[in-house]
């Protein structure tokens, strides 16, 4: 019975999306709300003439059929599968109670607005969906592929990793590579959100769905069309709207034990009424249909999930990915955020600010070949700027031996037959190497300018061989950015490995409340910790690589500048695809926003919940007011959801 039943439902849904696909494409929702509302008019006009018999009992057949086959199916077979009644049999049961009673015209009027309703929510609901989906229409469904000497026209699916491709000015990047030749400003802003167009030179990364310029470019195509930071965002984008809310999901088991007690409050109300108070079975009847359609939750149900999915398509389009309903909810919550220094509140990419020989008579260059031979190995923005510096005087060098990079401290190794270290303060005094006053004197003058010191040390002639300075700057919009999370009421935190001068400066600069220094990867974990436990919760901003245990501990991890980072994209709870550090006040005025839109879609269905039922019993609501009441609260609170996808936060 079980199988043959099932079998049944599966094969009236199979007809039921036949009969879609034969309509040319027509939804198949408007089309029964149509044929639902011909029908309602065509036995309404045959009573209005006095015509009775089987004319009239098909036009209301036809719009019961047409207005509630398809909540039927879908009722039962949730009812079927998961053992969960919903709303859909409550609208049913209510009109075909009406027809029972000789009021086919109400029930048909029920099954109508409530066919309309649906189809007005599915319709809304699918904007947001369509609106994700849009952005996949940015990229071009063809590449101008090299093939010998010659350039020609490929699909984008044929398209194979290092094959290069030509983007003239103006057009779209069909796939994500790196530029060969040429140079172009790309508008970026359908990834990343960035709202001035980014130079991009050979060497650069490109974005599938950017616009290039003015300038041809050739790219190496390093994504398949499958894998490019276009398709992850949609399909990230898509994963979150899956992703129920706390709200939602309380909502959701709300429905059930609610939606029972309306059914069973209305078989309670069709006895008691005759029993107790002397009513008419047909009139009691009627009061226990028009209950049932009151009653319903169904504004209450949908009045979360259609603002969060308006959130998180809006986000997306401004190149914010927040990974699922319950992330937007905690970042309304926010009462403190943990900036990472370098790469976050800074620009990342220090410039070396001063190089000095400390062994009289030692020549600069090889030196600086030597130190830039080690930190080669090292992935620290200090090491970073070193060896950029070395490789801007066109210096070259050979791989050193025994390297070992040494986190939050320096590295350590063997150069051209010498051992070398080169770190902070910490390596040195760690290991039971002091400097000289003099020279811990000048390391805290550079350091209280805002620079990071570090020192070259050779362990077998115990010599200090350079003093070496870097300096990273402050990101143009990291003030204002700080600002406006300060004026959100949120406690902003600098957390940093560099030492308290460094830090100091840099804090100051930026304006934050307060700030960590001397922090080794793992003390990040433990200041985050702390800052939960002292305010609330708490977001992680980092780059998304060496910060993730830290943004694994914080009630929300953000990760900065996600655009072609795997690893941002998969480990963080929100990416900011750019490197705009204004985008973080952004999304949690956002978030706030959702909250707010959602209390008052939640109070105005609880509101109307309750005048309709007051009504019914106190005012003789009629049915067709009720279900106009019901109705029209669950399009208002899709609607109201749905400002999210188009107003700025």
């Amino acid at each position: 019975m079980t199988e043959l039943t099932t079998t049944a439902l599966a094969f009236v849904q199979h007809r039921m999306r036949a009969m879609g696909q034969w309509l040319n494409g027509l939804a198949l929702e408007w089309f029964l709300t149509g044929l639902t509302l011909v029908a309602l008019v065509v036995g309404w006009l045959l009573e209005r003439n006095g015509v009775a018999g089987w004319p009239l009992f098909m036009a209301y057949t036809v719009a019961f059929v047409a207005g509630g086959s398809l909540a039927l199916i879908n009722g039962l077979t949730l009812l079927w599968k998961e053992h969960q009644l919903d709303v859909d049999l409550l609208m049913v049961a209510a009109a075909l109670g009406a027809a029972y009673i000789g009021h086919p015209a109400e029930g048909a009027v029920l099954l109508f607005l409530f066919s309309l309703s649906n189809a007005l929510q599915t319709y809304a609901l699918d904007r947001n969906r369509r609106a994700i989906e849009a952005l996949l229409d940015l990229r071009p469904p063809v590449a101008t592929v090299r093939q010998g000497e010659a350039w020609v026209t490929r699909p984008v699916e044929e398209v194979q990793v290092g094959q290069i491709i030509l983007v003239r000015p103006g057009e779209r990047f069909p796939l994500d590579g790196v530029v060969l030749q040429g140079t172009s400003e790309v508008d970026q802003a359908p990834i990343t959100g960035e709202s001035t167009p980014v130079l991009k030179e050979p060497g650069a990364q490109v974005f599938a769905g950017t616009v290039n310029g003015t300038g041809a470019l050739e790219v190496r195509v390093t994504r398949r069309v499958e894998d490019t930071t276009l398709a992850k965002i949609v399909r990230l984008v898509e994963e979150a709207q899956a992703t129920k809310a706390v709200t939602q999901r309380r909502l959701e088991a709300f429905e059930q034990k609610y939606a029972t007690f309306v059914l069973l409050g209305a078989v309670v109300i069709a006895a008691a009424l005759p029993a107790l108070l002397g009513y008419a079975f047909e009139e009691a009847f009627y009061k226990a249909m028009l209950w049932l359609v009151v009653a319903s939750p169904c504004a209450l149900v949908i009045s979360t999930p259609a603002s969060i999915l308006a959130a998180l398509a809006h986000a997306a389009r401004r190149g914010v990915l927040i990974k699922g309903g319950v992330y937007l909810e905690h970042l309304a919550d926010l009462k403190a955020v943990a900036l990472d220094k370098t790469g976050t509140l800074t620009s990342g990419k220090p410039r070396l600010t001063h190089f000095e020989p400390l062994v009289e008579g030692t020549a600069r260059d090889a030196l600086l070949r030597q130190i830039a031979a080690l930190e080669a190995h090292s992935e620290h923005p200090v090491a970073q700027a070193i060896v950029r510096a070395a490789q801007e005087q066109g210096l070259t060098w050979e791989d050193p031996e025994q390297v070992q990079a040494i986190p939050g401290r320096g590295v350590e190794g063997e150069v051209e037959g010498m051992r070398l270290w080169v770190g902070n303060l910490r390596l040195f005094r760690e290991r039971g190497v002091n400097p000289p006053p003099a020279l811990q004197d000048r390391l805290a003058e550079l350091e209280a300018q805002g620079q990071t010191a570090v020192l070259a040390y050779a362990p077998e002639g115990g010599q200090w061989l350079a003093l070496i300075a870097v300096a990273d700057a402050l990101r143009p919009a990291a003030r204002e950015a700080v600002a406006q999370l300060k004026a959100l009421g949120v406690r902003v935190v600098m957390l940093t490995g560099d030492n308290e001068r460094v830090a100091a400066s840099i804090a100051a600069q930026a304006g934050v409340d307060e700030f960590v220094a001397n922090l080794l990867p793992q003390d990040k974990v433990t200041a985050v910790e702390r800052l939960v436990a002292k305010y609330g919760p708490t977001a992680m901003v980092g780059d998304g690589v060496n910060d993730a245990p830290a943004l694994a501990k914080a009630t929300v991890g953000i990760a900065m500048g996600g655009a072609g980072t795997d690893v941002a994209l998969e480990t963080a709870d929100v990416v900011l695809m750019g490197d705009d550090l204004k985008m973080l006040p952004y999304t949690m005025r956002l978030a706030r926003k959702a909250r707010r839109v959602i209390t008052q879609n939640i109070a105005f269905a609880l509101g109307m919940i309750v005048v309709l039922v007051v009504s019914a019993f106190v005012a003789d609501l009629p049915l067709t007011l009720g279900v106009l009441g019901h109705e029209g609260s669950t399009v208002i609170v899709v609607l109201n959801g749905l400002r999210l996808l188009r107003s700025g936060a």
